[in-house]
């Protein structure tokens, strides 16, 4: 009797795949089924792209903070992924694009269950077909894990793990993705005729600003200003780190804005991979360039910045900017992120690897940028005066609204004390008191501690005497 029931009941499922599956694969054609189908391929390759990049900020934000914290930095960046997503899943998504309240944020889709958004399988992407939900969620969470992971280097040194996982957790349930409905979602920012490609401002300004706001409220690192105020450098440990995470950050950069094409169209693409590498190279090159003339030298880690700096800024536009718009907007970008850099710091806010500079600063940048030099919508272009307010209000509204909520996570994190580690754990660094471990066990611990004892030639002789433990290096 159970073996009759279980064929009736595999009967009735072939029944119904057949029935089913033909009924919606009738509704396309070939060419609209192919088409999907690259689509998804395409969507799929910017995701691995711009999940890359999270990499990327790993290397650069480590190589251009001091070696006892490189642990703590990897930690904030894996977390960013793994909390993130996981938040970003069961609330982010669905305040971004569910049904939207007023057009200030979503109320459905939570979790990927059914809602206004989908059916609970596909998304209403492309015309003549549905792009799988997955595959445009884990779009939309590799974007908003960039978003947060922006705030972890401007933080770096002082900021106590756990507060850290929860200011990271509200920007990927919260913060951006109510920022990201009121564009991406079909909120008022879209409903007003803001533009923002792929989120100079949604994207790069929310994670700048939330970066700036929890840099202030946590106090600079000890020794950053002298006792008359002035700044002091506190150098990086590692430059060729901070070198790769540039060519990692630049490469996932097709994914981020090529990606954002949404659709495997050549024709559309081409032009937005050509603006962004124009831009990037040209910011390097006027951070080169401008670090040269004013400090007599050209400095590494300001022409890296300088080159995130143009790809922030193409990043609003870059289908509408052009190839000329392009290579300006990164020349100014390159010279703007030092001199916004060197003022963060008359403020005597210790942003760590000029992150604000960078995201919030030239995200403002690219967003205004193309209310006077894109296509057909920009000041010089075709449509006047309008874009330019329609630009300014966005990002003032996004910026507001940004400062505030994190401003309000950070203090209720300070208040809770679980916000800035103790004095002692600074000085000795995070990886071993936030974590039980250091990123260079050699170098805190000396290099004779591996192996233990005298190290001997084949001849038996003693190349390297053992020697006393030494403390834990208070400067490295």
């Amino acid at each position: 009797m159970a073996r009759r029931m279980l064929l009736i009941a595999a009967c009735a499922l072939a029944m119904l795949m057949v029935v089913a599956g033909p009924a919606s694969a009738q509704e396309l054609t070939e060419t609209e089924t192919l088409q999907l189908n690259l689509d998804v391929v395409f969507y799929m390759v910017a995701i691995v792209l711009v999940f890359f990049m999270q990499a990327g900020f790993a290397m650069i934000e480590s190589g251009l903070t001091r070696s006892k914290n490189a642990a703590n930095i990897m930690m904030k960046n894996i977390s960013d992924m793994t909390f993130g997503v996981l938040a970003y899943f069961l609330v982010g998504f669905g305040l971004m694009y569910g049904l939207s309240a007023g057009g200030f944020i979503g109320t459905d889709t939570f979790a990927l269950m059914p809602g206004s958004y989908s059916d609970g399988l596909t998304a209403p992407i492309t015309e003549g077909g549905s792009i799988p939900l997955g595959v445009d969620f884990m779009y939309q969470a590799v974007f908003c894990a960039t978003a947060a992971t922006i705030v972890s280097g401007a933080v770096a040194g002082r900021m106590k793990f756990s507060g850290y996982i929860v200011m990271s957790v509200a920007m990927t349930a919260l913060i951006y993705p109510m920022v990201g409905h009121w564009q991406w979602g079909g909120g008022w920012l879209s409903q007003l005729g803001y533009i923002d490609f792929a989120g100079s401002s949604i994207v790069h300004m929310t994670g700048g600003v939330a970066a700036l706001t929890v840099a202030a409220v946590l106090g600079p690192r000890k020794g950053k200003f002298g006792p008359d105020g002035k700044p002091r450098v506190i150098p990086g440990h590692n430059a060729p780190m901070v070198a790769l995470g540039t060519f990692i950050l630049f490469f996932g950069w097709f994914g981020f804005n090529g990606g954002s094409v949404l659709a495997a169209d050549g024709v559309a693409v081409a032009p937005v991979l050509l603006t962004t590498a124009l831009a990037g190279c040209a910011g390097g090159a006027a951070s080169t360039t401008y670090t040269w003339i004013r400090f007599k030298k050209p400095d590494l880690s300001m022409t890296c910045n300088g080159i995130l700096a143009g790809l922030v800024g193409i990043t609003a536009g870059p289908d509408l900017v052009g190839p000329i718009g392009a290579v300006g907007v990164g020349l100014v970008a390159g010279v703007l992120v030092v001199l916004s850099v060197q003022a963060v710091d008359r403020l005597g806010i210790d942003d760590a690897v000029g992150a604000f500079s960078v995201h919030a600063v030239c995200g403002v940048l690219g967003c205004w940028w193309l209310a006077f030099y894109g296509n057909g919508v920009g000041l010089f272009t075709g449509n006047g005066f309008p874009q330019v307010w329609i630009q300014v209000v966005g990002t003032v509204a996004i910026t507001a609204f940004v400062a505030a909520a994190s401003a309000i996570v950070a203090f209720g994190l300070k208040a809770a004390g679980m916000l800035r580690v103790s004095d002692e754990e600074e000085l000795e660094g995070l990886d071993i008191h936030e974590h039980g471990m250091y990123g260079y066990p050699e170098l805190a611990l000396g290099a004779q501690v591996y192996p233990a004892g005298p190290v001997t030639s084949p001849t038996g002789e003693v190349v390297s005497p053992a020697e006393p433990k030494p403390k834990v290096l208070q400067d490295s």
